[in-house]
């Protein structure tokens, strides 16, 4: 008997699930005798032992039930969306990650569109530490860590939406609060994608109420490439920037991160501006268009660049640890010696504070 590709594969994956349920449980089970077993040594440990500290903040979150029972077949997701007028969105997340926590509860659980994503969307949730394999399509099967590197997940969580045609139509990198996710929403429901950026439609659907805000930091200047030979980091803004004046008064006014901004030519770019300006490239521009040409679809974002290249972008909600060593990664120039993700500079830089016994907030 032969069996069609999908079949073949769904089967293969269902029975993969099943396993992973089996060693899900025997893995749990196992724990609770290595705690116990940790917990009677400890008490038996020296008291000159030296002890560690502890990661705070993480939280785990609990899927809503109406998220997709999927097969990891992402093509075949796709058109049952498309037979039931949806759209397929991943969520790719990570155990114990506080922003995945927040959005679930606040973005899927609870908002007031929760209806509106049922019943236009099937949402897929991916581990990006997991090991299911996901078929994108016939020649390109991955486990979830796998896809995750190929998405180039840096930030938890991730949000991918794909149409009709399996192409990826809209991302978001990180939390966004309720009213920006809505933009996003809308924007894949309605497939303006077609005509316009995200960027575009986002900012025609806001309300220009914000004014800029000064920094003690911030320098003017309309050539970017001349940075004194130090880092670069360009805080892109507009009028109608919802989530400004948090950052402003929350992340900017830290005295931790004002220390680490030094190590920047700090610049503000308007991202709805037509003056003319030279990118860090050195090529003639207008804030307007390298918006555009970054893909900034939210605001604010700031792109970190040295020697003329982007290095990272914060373009979501992050709270202080992880705020305050993105920038350290490339104002102090990690960077170099962790060149492939920031979270190798972060899970070193984590391990020596955990050594020295102090904990480490990653949710406050």
């Amino acid at each position: 008997m032969f069996i069609s590709y999908k079949h073949n594969t769904k089967i293969k994956l269902h029975i993969q699930k099943s396993i992973s349920r089996f060693l899900t449980i025997l893995v749990l089970a196992t724990a609770g005798i290595l705690m116990n077993f940790t917990l009677t040594h400890a008490a038996e440990t020296p008291s000159n032992k030296v002890s560690t500290g502890k990661i705070l903040g993480g939280k785990i979150s609990e899927h809503p039930q109406w998220f997709k029972e999927s097969f990891l077949d992402i093509t075949e997701d796709v058109d049952e969306a498309t037979e039931s007028n949806k759209h397929v969105m991943l969520f790719l997340h990570l155990n114990d990650c506080p922003y995945c926590y927040k959005m679930t509860e606040e973005n899927f659980k609870n908002a007031p569109y929760t209806g509106f994503i049922k019943e236009h969307f099937d949402v897929v949730a991916i581990n990006i530490r997991g090991d299911r394999e996901v078929a994108l399509n016939e020649e390109t099967v991955l486990t979830e860590k796998e896809l995750a590197e190929k998405l180039n997940v840096i930030y938890t969580p991730a949000v991918i939406f794909f149409n009709s045609d399996y192409k990826v139509v809209a991302r978001i990198n990180g939390y966004r609060t309720v009213q920006e996710f809505k933009y996003v929403l809308d924007y894949v429901q309605q497939g303006v994608y077609h005509d316009i950026s995200l960027a575009q439609y986002s900012s025609q659907r806001k309300v220009a109420s914000y004014n800029f805000r000064p920094h003690p930091l911030l320098t003017r200047s309309k050539d970017l490439s001349a940075t004194n030979n130090k880092p670069l980091a360009i805080l892109f803004e507009e009028k109608g920037c919802t989530d400004c004046i948090a950052l402003h008064e929350g992340h900017l006014s830290n005295d931790d991160v004002i220390e680490v901004l030094k190590n920047f030519t700090f610049i503000r770019l308007d991202a709805s501006s037509s003056e003319k300006m030279i990118d860090a490239e050195g090529k003639i521009t207008t804030p307007q268009k390298y918006a555009e040409k970054l893909k900034i679809s939210y605001h604010p974002t700031i792109v970190l660049f040295d020697k003329g290249k982007e290095i990272l972008r914060i373009e979501s909600m992050l709270y202080h640890y992880h705020f305050l060593e993105s920038l350290r990664y490339v104002g102090e120039r990690h960077h170099i010696q962790y060149p492939k993700v920031v979270y190798d500079y972060m899970d070193r830089k984590t391990e020596k504070l955990l050594e020295a016994g102090k904990d480490v907030n990653i949710g406050e």
